[in-house]
């Protein structure tokens, strides 16, 4: 288990030096799939996993980071920085980098990282690095970053080292969690709403499929040119619309349809699952758990069925909980082709589940089916 004592431990027997240590979160996202980047609407909540990085100042223009994970070392020349084909130090960097674009001063410092956020699970690990190395260098060289700006330096780091076009839901659910609750985020304007998670006999599963899909170099990116190609066709009429957020249905089938047949459907997928959004919130305020489960599921469907960014493993595992009333719904969540599925589990049903779809989705796939249960936590906090 990892605790401040033993991240500062471990910290002073590397750099010989006190840290500061800045804790910040992975998260879920019950509903609201590749809307972020379209400026709609997501519903994230921040998870007990978390990763840490610890800071002290040198007094040197060195920037000296080790990775747990990795047991690997990385050292640049703070003028120097640049993008490193290693990817791990790129989200560290990529922050020093937007730091200095905004004209804040840094000095060369030791940074050590770890974390218990599962990497490649889809649970946002790498915004979660970003948050926090943001809020540790912000303290380290008092540079009074305000918390608005964390999520926005985050996904910039994202966009520019790990060439990721990210929307901004991870890194503000990494930053704004809180604890027994979910954020429903406009994408647009950033204005958010806290919305209570009450489970009321249910818990939170994840079944990571352990197929890992690096994200920069796949269908993601061509993704979000397919929906700016739509956007481009609805303004061709309607030149008002800025993003796949102003656009409806009715314009897609009007705009859009007989231009491609494709990017019509993802496209449609964006706004319907928009919508999924508000009324998920309807379901939770109103304790309709039920309801929110069915919503998981369709918008797995259109996962799946319409965006095509699930795969097989994630498709026989949502397919598989829906012979058993115990579990109210399910979907493929992050950004796609891998990762984990998000399931809403009566408490009761847990073990059974496991014990069930363990087996046969070894037998189908060989790969090991890891399960992860969650909690809602708090936000990037300094320790």
């Amino acid at each position: 288990m990892i605790t401040k004592e033993s991240i500062q431990n471990k910290f002073t027997s590397i750099f010989q030096a006190e840290p500061i240590i800045v804790r910040s979160p992975g998260r879920i996202n019950i509903i609201g799939e590749h809307t972020d980047y379209n400026d709609g609407f997501v519903l994230p909540a921040a998870i007990d996993k978390a990763v840490y990085i610890a800071v002290s100042k040198r007094d040197d223009e060195l920037i000296s980071l080790y990775a747990e994970d990795y047991k690997a070392v990385y050292e640049i020349s703070l003028n120097a920085i640049a993008p490193t084909d290693l990817h791990w130090p790129n989200y560290i960097l990529g922050v020093v980098d937007q730091i200095q674009k905004r004209g804040l001063l840094v000095g060369g410092f030791n940074l050590y990282i770890d974390g218990d956020v599962p990497l490649g699970a889809g649970l946002s690990s790498s915004a979660a690095v970003e948050c926090a190395t943001t809020l540790a260098l912000s303290e380290l060289f008092e540079l009074n970053i305000p918390r608005l700006e964390i999520p926005k330096i985050g996904q910039l780091a994202e966009h520019t080292y790990a060439g990721v076009k990210c929307g901004i839901m991870d890194q503000f659910a990494s930053t704004f969690g809180k604890k027994d609750q979910v954020l429903k985020l406009d994408c647009r304007s950033l204005e958010y709403e806290y919305v209570p998670l009450i489970l009321d006999g249910y818990t939170i599963i994840l079944l990571n499929t352990n197929v890992k899909h690096a994200l920069g170099d796949t269908a993601y990116n061509k993704r979000v040119e397919q929906c700016k190609q739509a956007i481009d066709w609805v303004k061709e009429k309607y030149p008002e619309v800025v993003n796949m957020r102003d656009v409806s249905v009715s314009m897609l089938d009007e705009m859009v349809k007989d231009k491609d047949a494709e990017v019509y459907t993802k496209t449609r997928f964006v706004v319907e699952e928009s919508e999924r959004v508000h009324e998920a919130c309807e379901h939770l305020k109103a304790g309709n758990l039920k309801a929110l489960g069915q919503n998981l599921l369709a918008s797995h469907h259109g996962l799946s069925q319409e965006y095509e960014v699930s795969c097989a493993e994630s498709d026989y595992l949502v397919d598989f909980i829906k012979q058993f009333p115990e579990v109210l719904g399910a979907r493929q969540m992050g950004g796609g082709f891998g990762g984990c599925t998000i399931n809403l589990v009566k408490n009761d049903f847990v073990i059974a589940l496991i014990d069930k779809i363990s087996p046969e989705y070894f037998a189908k796939f060989g790969k090991e089916l890891t399960v992860i249960q969650v909690k809602t936590d708090d936000g990037t906090s300094v320790l």
